[in-house]
């Protein structure tokens, strides 16, 4: 009886699924350049709401600084940080 989803499988969609967090924080730091843009209207809606609820808490914690909310900088370092500790060249994946 073989394993339908090989480790490797897993591996690649959780470094899929990092990476692709990472760029939509990415876009999110982007778009707080624009503030008259409205995130409730499409394309920037796709950006919007998978992003949204991991900035709320943090803005909560790290109010905007100056006028500049740094809530997407902290999550492109808490997602490249767990991208590498995971799925890394070292990472915790790649050891199983």
């Amino acid at each position: 009886m073989s394993n339908v989803f090989s480790t490797g499988s897993v591996t690649l969609a959780i470094s899929l699924l990092l990476g692709l967090y990472t760029l939509l924080f990415l876009f999110r730091i982007i778009l707080t350049w624009y503030p008259e843009v409205e995130l409730n209207k499409l394309p920037w809606a796709l950006v919007a709401w998978p992003t949204e609820p991991f900035l709320i808490p943090v803005r909560k914690l790290v109010p905007p600084i100056g006028g500049v909310d740094i809530s997407p900088i902290i999550w492109v370092g808490i997602v490249s940080f767990l991208r590498e500790i995971l799925v890394g060249q070292q990472g915790l994946m790649r050891m199983v």
